[in-house]
């Protein structure tokens, strides 16, 4: 029994570590691409490099992970030992230790990362459907007639909005439509207030929102049910959610945003003060108006007073008016009288003009003329037309082959029915038809001379 003999160094592909670990992460670099992944922070560190170097790990697995400065410094804030994170990264390999880890590009709090990632999707849903289109918002009336505010009854957003309400409307209608403002059952109940103002038609102008709070605090006013019924609404929105940084899809969908509960009810009423000093204007705008007014009647009354006449004087006036009418109506009648003798001393003249007889001997000789001009026309176009004719026929006959046949040519053309130019196109044997100027003659090719 012989040993095989071992492979020489030429016959190994041998590597280093160093070329073992380049190669593996440039496999895990090129096949696998950016990841999301989700898991609890542990081993946090923070050299004086700025970089961060922890472990992200589940109840299963941990990986170790790296994320450097220009990376870490868009982090609202450092993580915590224990804090559940989303990452997105890539995988690779740290090659002096042979380490499989991620180089984390982007990190958040797991679940607001998650509400987040909802919030932009369904933004983005929604206006690629046309929700936010300002051309589809609608007028808030100016003044309202009845407010109606849907709002928890007893949070700080309905104290502030009747507060300003009491400041500067205080005689305006305010209808409550109370709902919860968060978790669970707000969505619906919201909803349902929005169909039930809809439905009383009570309100002209709805105030929709609550007091600042975090995203998972707002959220209900980021449920698609909720925008979709924002947008429904025949009565104008105003939406009023949180604070003036915080921006729900509520605020897009309603026909206008306003920053906080307060400004909401500010935006909704015109300043009762500034109306009261408008109208105080009107008031002496209506009385200088009035005095004017009078002015100018007196001024009038006593223009027509002092041209008041003695009523005998008006009477002869009016009697001298009287005869210059009669003399001007005299002459108007004389005027229209010769006027008519000429219109019928006219409408005589076309009569006999017009006369049956009279006209059928002018038809008559119209009749003659044409009848002459057309015969002209049509002896000169017959002339012409043959002369078109003569020409054409000629200069057909010129190209005609039987006019070449009259010069003592013939045409040959073989069995096939071609005509036959050059010798080289015939071979012996072949039948031929030759056409004269009178006849044909059929013949048998017996040699070819090319």
């Amino acid at each position: 029994m012989s040993l095989a003999t071992p492979p020489t160094d030429n016959e190994r592909a041998i590597l280093s570590v160093t070329q073992l670990n380049r190669q593996a992460r440039q496999l895990l670099e090129t096949h696998l691409s950016l990841l999301w992944i989700e898991g609890e922070i542990s081993n946090f560190s923070c050299p004086s490099s700025g970089h961060w170097y922890f472990t992200l790990k589940d109840a299963g697995a941990q990986v170790r992970c790296a994320m450097f400065k220009n990376r870490n410094n868009r982090v609202r804030s450092t993580p915590q030992q224990g804090s559940q994170v989303v990452v997105r990264a890539r995988v690779s390999l740290y090659e002096g230790r042979g380490d499989y880890q991620l180089i984390v590009e982007h990190m958040e709090d797991a679940g607001v990362g998650a509400l987040q990632r909802a919030y932009e999707d369904l933004k983005h849903r929604l206006h690629m459907e046309g929700l936010f289109e300002h051309d589809l918002k609608q007028t808030l009336p100016m003044p309202p007639k009845h407010l109606g505010v849907i709002t928890s009854p007893t949070g700080a957003a309905i104290r502030d909005i009747l507060h300003v309400l009491e400041r500067r409307y205080p005689s305006l209608p305010v209808s409550i439509f109370p709902v919860a403002v968060q978790g669970a059952d707000a969505a619906p109940q919201i909803v349902k207030a929005l169909a039930t103002a809809n439905r009383l038609s009570d309100c002209d102008l709805l105030i929709v929102g609550r007091g600042g709070g975090s995203l998972e605090d707002l959220w209900p006013f980021n449920e698609e049910s909720v925008a979709r019924a924002m947008f429904s609404s025949r009565i104008p929105i105003i939406s009023a959610v949180g604070h003036e940084v915080d921006l729900t899809i509520a605020d897009y969908v309603a026909d206008m945003r306003a920053p906080t509960p307060s400004a909401a009810a500010e935006i909704a009423t015109p300043d009762g003060e500034a109306l009261a000093q408008q109208f105080s204007g009107f008031g002496l705008q209506l009385k200088q108006a009035l005095d004017r007014k009078l002015r100018y009647n007196h001024e009038r009354l006593e223009h027509l007073r002092a041209r008041l006449q003695h009523p005998g004087d008006k009477l002869q006036a009016q009697a001298q008016q009287l005869d210059s009418l009669e003399i001007r109506l005299n002459r108007a009648m004389l005027n229209h009288l010769q006027q008519q003798q000429a219109n019928l001393k006219n409408i005589k003249t076309r009569q006999q003009a017009l006369h049956p007889q009279q006209r059928l001997q002018r038809l008559s000789e119209k009749l003659s003329q044409l009848q002459t001009r057309a015969q002209r026309q049509i002896k000169q176009q017959l002339a012409t037309k043959r002369q078109r004719f003569e020409q054409q026929a000629a200069l057909l006959n010129s190209v005609s082959p039987l006019s070449t046949l009259q010069r003592g040519y013939s045409i040959t053309r073989n069995a096939q029915g071609k005509v036959i130019h050059r010798a080289a196109e015939l071979q012996p044997g072949d039948k031929l038809t030759t056409r004269l100027l009178e006849g044909e003659v059929h013949s048998q090719v017996e040699s070819v001379k090319a």
